[in-house]
């Protein structure tokens, strides 16, 4: 069995006393927590506060983002390296606000996944339609595009290393998110993908992950089906009351 997964994006909000304070309330709810993974994604600037309240937990650190080279002039820029050396695990690829708001392509993505296995961080590539193209009838085929030229060429042996979030945009901060059913329908088709670039066994060895408006309320519901691995959770893991309730029904679900 997939072990789930919890991850809390925290996209651009706090201080730095808040983040530090907010990492150590979720380090004393779930640092031996062992059921499921818990990790967390502060902003950049925070990531030395956050590393330092959830040393010696279980909980795992994260990144927001990283640039597709390894140095250079990139003023404003984090490299893979770096995040490395600040003990992160994990960053994202290709959430649906760097794809909207900052422009990012297919193919920047998939040269941001191929940087953070060359730095030694599993990549969390973040796929998901528009309400335009869902409505339109493209959703999937949408999906299957994102999914088809970030991972082309890559050999079945990062296969484990590598994490997927279905995150519909039209679900992310609306308050709407998508019933388990059509979730668990869109994880299905990402399974197959997976299933055919790396193999049977590979391709059901990597954790597919939902986000999109997730609650205490909604994540049971959610974690039950059973493509669903875990939760890639926005604004409920600004709270650690709320984040630990979630992660709290991963335990439920997987048990």
């Amino acid at each position: 069995m997939r072990q789930p997964l919890i991850a809390g994006n925290w996209k651009m909000h706090g201080t730095r006393d808040s983040c530090r304070a907010l990492a150590s309330a979720i380090a004393g709810d779930l640092g031996t927590l062992q059921e499921a993974e818990v990790a967390i994604f502060p902003p950049y600037p925070s990531l030395p506060e956050a590393a330092d309240a959830i040393r010696g937990t279980g909980i795992a650190l994260g990144a927001q983002d990283l640039h597709p080279e390894a140095e250079g002039a990139f003023t404003g820029a984090v490299s893979g390296s770096l995040l490395r050396s600040f003990d992160c695990r994990y960053v994202l690829a290709g959430h649906s606000e760097r794809r909207r708001l900052f422009g990012e392509t297919d193919d920047a993505v998939k040269r941001k996944i191929s940087r953070a296995l060359a730095s030694d961080l599993k990549p969390v590539l973040c796929v998901g339609e528009s309400s335009e193209q869902r409505e339109a009838g493209d959703g999937e085929e949408i999906v299957h595009k994102q999914v088809r030229i970030a991972l082309a060429g890559m050999d079945s042996s990062v296969a484990t290393r590598l994490v997927l979030a279905y995150e519909p945009v039209w679900a992310i901060g609306s308050g709407r998110p998508a019933t388990p059913e059509v979730a668990a329908e869109m994880h299905a088709l990402i399974r197959d993908d997976l299933r055919k670039f790396f193999g049977m066994t590979e391709g059901s060895e990597i954790r597919i992950l939902y986000g999109g408006s997730v609650t205490p309320e909604n994540a049971g519901g959610l974690l039950g089906q059973e493509e669903i691995d875990g939760l890639l959770v926005g604004g409920a893991s600004l709270d650690a009351a709320s984040f630990s309730a979630i992660a709290r029904a991963a335990v439920g679900a997987y048990s």
